[in-house]
């Protein structure tokens, strides 16, 4: 690149648009990253980098670093996600076929913490100033073609409602003719390959095995990606929504988030799904702490996973801390058995490393993968029949300064075609799993795309 990068951030009111990040989610195209109200969504696209393999990760680092090394910087704002931003997206394997991804757009709008921000991005000579980079949003939200999608703008938060200042969510209306098909593997076959890994299980050869499935949506009217992440960002206010190059979804697993030099993570392992909870004794939340919590498998799969996780985390660390006991992540959906982990990170030759670097080391966990990690990846790529893609892969932001947020990309999909998706689910397998209850898992944790393209399930 022979142009300067440059950027140009500046304060927005935050009050103008009281319904947060989603109501900006106007365009099927959109870079989405957000939680609750706040976040990055990002339109346009100036550079992009791409690459597959196992350095992936390290080849991703190394392009940003270059790139914004002798960036022209004007930030008024000054806080993670002002200044240059990428959003990335990563394939889960490292023989994938699947391009893993940074894009940098042309317009970034922020809002963290009641603060709000507008970030312009170029590789051209042209100056930069507010006016032009106020014009510029204007023109990527007023392209936003659709009646549906403009409407959005005067109701931010599709299918929801304001109560007493509770959210309430409408009901959705379902996609006309929709359908679902199998995908790699039958449901039959599906089984057959959780009771497989159990058996290797069994021999010692590993402790834990993550087994993926997928399934395919046909939607004859049309998927709206805009709409999808509207929806999931109302209905899953926990969890992290993103979109990526068509990979959409809402993922309630972080896989590091790096602040400064403080880093920190949400380890998920251990799942129950709330439709178990009808009909049972006590309050739902105390069935979820009986049935989770007092579990043994669920309690050793959880154990595995936050040992992998800070066990990769260490050598990057001056002080760590994690929760003794895990706690139960309440999602419309499902309950989790949930952990958070805290980290000082401590400068490694010089530095302290970057947020791709810190993924280079920390994915894939035993939480998406298993552990060994080898041996489970090993036995994912015989027993799956299916490339992931960017399925369970990292996917977030990051920034000029290191900061940055990425998140596992679950209860996800793909968008693949203007009528199709491919949805994916994934089960952790220790022994003792039984392969109908893993599939019933599967089916609960495709609800939340399920439901935002308008199908039953």
């Amino acid at each position: 690149m022979t142009s300067t990068f440059r950027t140009l951030t500046v304060p927005l009111d935050a009050e103008t648009f009281p319904g947060g990040l989603p109501s900006f989610l106007v365009r099927d195209d959109v870079l989405c990253w957000t939680r609750r109200e706040a976040g990055l969504v990002g339109f346009g696209e100036i550079a992009r980098f791409t690459a597959t393999g196992p350095e992936r990760f390290l080849e991703a680092d190394i392009w940003w670093r270059h790139l914004v090394l002798e960036a022209d910087i004007e930030d008024a704002v000054d806080c993670p996600g002002t200044g240059p931003v990428a959003f990335g997206s990563f394939a889960f394997s490292k023989v994938s076929a699947h391009e893993s991804r940074l894009l940098v757009p042309e317009i970034v709008v922020g809002l963290r913490d009641g603060q709000a921000w507008l970030t312009q991005l170029t590789l051209d000579d042209g100056e930069l100033t507010e006016a032009g980079a106020r014009a510029a949003l204007d023109r990527w939200l007023g392209s936003a073609s659709a009646d549906t999608d403009r409407a959005v703008m005067d109701d931010p938060v599709a299918g929801t409602a304001q109560a007493g200042g509770a959210v309430v969510v409408r009901p959705l209306p379902l996609a006309a003719g929709a359908t679902l098909h199998t995908g790699s593997l039958s449901e039959e076959d599906w089984m057959a390959a959780v009771a497989a890994g159990v058996e290797e299980i069994r021999t010692g050869a590993l402790e834990k095995l993550v087994l993926a499935r997928d399934v395919v949506a046909t939607v004859p009217t049309g998927v709206n990606a805009a709409q999808v992440l509207r929806e999931l960002s109302a209905r899953y206010r926990e969890c992290w929504t993103y979109g990526v190059d068509g990979l959409v979804g809402a993922t309630p697993e972080m896989l590091i988030q790096v602040e400064g030099r403080t880093a920190q993570a949400r380890v998920l392992a251990g799942t129950l799904d709330r439709r178990d909870a009808d009909g049972m004794d006590g309050s739902p939340l105390e069935f979820a702490e009986r049935v989770l919590a007092g579990s043994e498998k669920q309690r050793h799969e959880h154990d595995i996973a936050i040992q992998s996780l800070t066990t990769q985390l260490a050598p990057f660390s001056e002080a760590m801390n994690a929760h003794s006991e895990p706690f139960i992540l309440e999602l419309p959906n499902v309950w989790h058995l949930a952990s958070d982990v805290k980290a000082e990170l401590a400068e490694v030759e010089g530095h302290v490393p970057t947020c791709l670097a810190l993924i280079n080391a920390l994915h894939p966990t035993a939480a998406v993968c298993g552990t060994p990690t080898t041996v489970a990846g090993a036995l994912i790529r015989k027993l799956e029949h299916l490339d992931r893609g960017p399925y369970a892969g990292p996917v977030g932001w990051l920034d000029a300064a290191g900061n940055g947020e990425w998140g596992i990309a679950l209860r996800g999909a793909v968008i693949e075609s203007p009528q199709t998706v491919r949805l994916y689910a994934g089960c952790g397998v220790v022994d003792g799993s039984v392969p109908e209850t893993e599939l019933a898992e599967t089916w609960a944790k495709f609800r939340p795309m399920l439901e935002s393209l308008g199908i039953n399930s």
